[in-house]
């Protein structure tokens, strides 16, 4: 029986999976749901996040991946279980893993997502840096001696490097990404209003309204929450203006990043880079005028990926084409080499 070869985008937000030439199969956010007092798994991905906010005590609704990087091995390796049964179901034979980790973590922290893959299920398993993944998740020919520069904004971080001949020349990685914003968002709303909201709220906020090349006073949406003051449900009218300073710190400290990586590029690759535009993959990509205000921040053009939201996922697919260019080692050991 012949077992396809998994590739795994393990998100601070979303966890995306790709099998073979299926593509993606898998695309759920990274919560699981457990019971405290008999420790039974409740529900994974979807079926979890809607109980988030609304779980009672003896159930825990827990984000096992923070920032990138694994915050509970044991509830990592459960979920990665159950999402690699939902779409492999029970196989005698187990399939080969690739998964993506961001550029900028330890050897200990990527033995530890080595680890949590193993544990779950798999004969093998590679990692690969996102930039990297992106950029093949992209269709971009990193092969040659030519720069590319990629910005993937993630649920827990955001990773900007520069690419050439399968491999990374420069990056940077900070954690004002997704689910920061979301909880600026939060923040602002109880600081100015006294309107206590969750995550989810913040997240659809962000998604509808924001504008972030030309925000407008008379733009508006209606959220949802708890006056802190009252105790009682309240809701109020938020302009884009008013979203654009709740996030302003953290898109900054994004914009920081991308320029902090070009001053330390090479200047023959910052040429290529003028010609080639930036690459934004991730689901932040997505957020309103993002393109637009990087373009006259820092007059490079830019250019989203398509499929953003899985173009890391489809890279570490399609890595196993590339496997002897790209890796060399397994459980955490990744070396990228120029043949």
């Amino acid at each position: 029986m012949s077992t396809p070869d998994i590739g795994i985008d393990l998100g601070t937000a979303n966890i995306v999976m790709t099998s073979g030439k299926k593509g993606v199969v898998l695309s759920e956010p990274s919560v699981i749901a457990y019971n405290k007092c008999t420790q039974r798994i409740l529900a994974v991905g979807k079926e979890a996040y809607q109980m988030i906010g609304k779980n009672p005590a003896y159930i825990e609704v827990v984000r096992p991946m923070a920032e990138g990087v694994i915050s509970d091995d044991l509830l990592t390796q459960c979920m990665i279980r159950e999402f690699l049964i939902k779409i492999c179901g029970h196989q005698l034979v187990k399939p080969r893993i690739i998964i993506c980790v961001p550029a900028f973590i330890t050897d200990l922290q990527k033995r530890a997502v080595g680890d949590a893959v193993m544990s779950a299920g798999c004969r093998k398993a590679y990692l690969i840096d996102e930039p990297i993944a992106a950029m093949l998740g992209a269709g971009v020919n990193i092969g040659r001696a030519r720069g590319h520069m990629v910005v993937d904004i993630g649920g827990g971080t955001t990773d900007v490097a520069i690419v050439s001949m399968n491999g990374i020349v420069t990056s940077h990685s900070i954690k004002s990404a997704g689910r920061q914003i979301d909880r600026a968002i939060m923040k602002y709303m109880m600081n100015r209003y006294k309107l206590m909201i969750g995550e989810q709220t913040a997240e659809h906020v962000k998604k509808t309204l924001t504008n972030l090349y030309d925000p407008r006073e008379d733009v508006t949406m209606p959220v949802k929450g708890r006056n802190i003051l009252r105790g009682l449900p309240d809701v109020i009218q938020i302009n884009e203006l008013e979203l654009f300073d709740a996030m302003e710190d953290e898109i900054f400290a994004i914009m920081e990043a991308i320029k902090k990586v070009l001053e330390e590029t090479p200047p023959e690759l910052v040429g290529d880079i003028h010609e080639n535009g930036i690459l934004l993959t991730g689901g932040g990509a997505l957020l309103g005028g993002l393109r637009e205000l990087i373009h006259r921040t820092l007059n490079v053009n830019c250019v989203l990926a398509r499929d953003t939201m899985h173009c890391v996922a489809k890279g570490t697919g399609l890595a196993f084409q590339k496997i002897n260019h790209l890796l060399d080692g397994f459980e955490g050991v990744t070396i990228y080499k120029y043949r």
